[in-house]
């Protein structure tokens, strides 16, 4: 490849790596306005997600402009590639976070009721080590930081199967509340697929830097 392909990949990588630190640093803001039911932060979220949607379309973009001008192939296509499907997880990422923020102004208008709330502290820090984690799996071509990351999503899931339970149980105990109840379920759910995506992108990791799928795989493993 020549001169041209590696000054456009490098430019798509700053272009990623950009996206990716807005796409963090929206989940840990909506983490923040869940944890302390702040609208401010919330809305701040929800405003957020146009530049993180504009900056998945100009990746896009990119990625289609090269592979149409250079057409790469091997280790260089599997940079391109990985590129363009991380670029679509963080966007998904985005939109996670602007659902949990939606929800704040609903767990707002229960702050003065007498019942047992969601913490949602040890859930959010391991998705967001999940998150953090494999992004600088993605930045330094980290594979065994990526299955690191793979390996640490099954916490996360039994975080969100006992949310589920518990929700159950408060509802029925607390049947004037049940939309509070729902609505930290929501978060719960959109905090395990934020884990799953950190996930998607590790194994995004390990192909880039073996050529391996590993897509499943771990699934299989536990089984």
């Amino acid at each position: 490849m020549n001169g041209h392909f590696y000054n456009a990949l490098n430019n798509l990588q700053s272009m990623l790596g950009s996206m990716a630190a807005y796409a963090e640093e929206a989940v840990q803001l909506s983490g923040k306005a869940v944890g302390e039911v702040s609208l401010e932060k919330a809305v701040s979220v929800i405003n957020g997600d146009e530049k993180i949607d504009a900056m998945e379309i100009e990746i896009e973009e990119e990625c289609l402009k090269i592979l149409a001008l250079h057409q790469p192939v091997a280790s260089d296509l599997r940079q391109v590639i990985t590129i363009l499907k991380v670029n679509s997880e963080l966007e998904r990422i985005g939109d996670l976070a602007v659902n949990m923020a939606e929800r704040v102004g609903n767990i707002d208008s229960f702050k003065n009721q007498e019942i047992e709330k969601f913490d949602f502290c040890d859930m959010l820090h391991t998705a967001c080590g999940m998150l953090k984690d494999a992004l600088d799996s993605l930045s330094y071509h980290d594979a065994a930081l990526a299955q690191d990351v793979i390996e640490r999503d099954e916490k996360v899931d039994k975080i969100h199967h006992d949310n589920y339970g518990a929700v159950r149980s408060f509802i029925l105990k607390y049947p004037d509340c049940a939309q509070y109840y729902l609505n930290g379920l929501t978060i719960s759910r959109c905090l395990e697929r934020i884990a799953d995506i950190a996930t998607n992108i590790a194994e995004d990791v390990i192909y880039l830097e073996s050529g391996r799928i590993v897509r499943h795989c771990h699934e299989t493993e536990k089984k």
